[in-house]
């Protein structure tokens, strides 16, 4: 309802001796919802795509990066030797077990994932969930940087 110079409620005020007509809602929110309509849906859950951390038993190979300390568990969803799928989690500490193998204690969720040429930064660290945000776009996993080598002819 519209207010008037004498308080009564009606569709019209007259201002300045001018008549106005006034809008019972404001155009902004119509505006601002039109803009997410249009922006959003590219940023929205949408088309998220992201899938969860599979088994081990897709697991490929583990390699600890000393320079981040960070566990990289490369995976192939395919079911194929070919890394398409990459997890790394933080680690805490590590140490030696009493054989000398390497013991490292790890976050329980990865803190970066790569998938379909894209790298994935979770700043919870509370797995897939939706909250997972485009670090890197055009990306792909490269395992060299971590062996670079050629052992006989084959990688190391």
């Amino acid at each position: 309802m519209i207010r008037t110079r004498d308080g009564s409620g009606s569709s019209t005020s007259l201002v300045d001796g001018r008549c106005r007509m006034s809008h019972p809602f404001s155009i902004a929110p119509i505006f601002l919802s039109l803009l997410l309509a249009v922006f959003l849906p590219g940023l929205s859950g949408a088309q998220y795509s992201l899938p969860i951390e599979p088994d081990e038993e897709t697991r490929l190979e583990e390699i600890y990066d000393h320079e981040t300390s960070m566990v990289m568990f490369l995976y192939s969803l395919k079911g194929t030797e070919e890394v398409d799928y990459v997890v790394g989690r933080k680690v805490w500490e590590h140490q030696r077990s009493v054989y000398g193998n390497p013991v490292y204690y790890l976050e329980p969720y990865p803190l970066f994932y790569w998938w379909n040429h894209k790298m994935w930064n979770d700043p919870e660290q509370d797995g897939v969930n939706g909250n997972e945000l485009v670090y890197q776009e055009d990306v792909d996993f490269d395992a060299t940087r971590y062996k670079p080598c050629l052992f006989n002819g084959q990688r190391c």
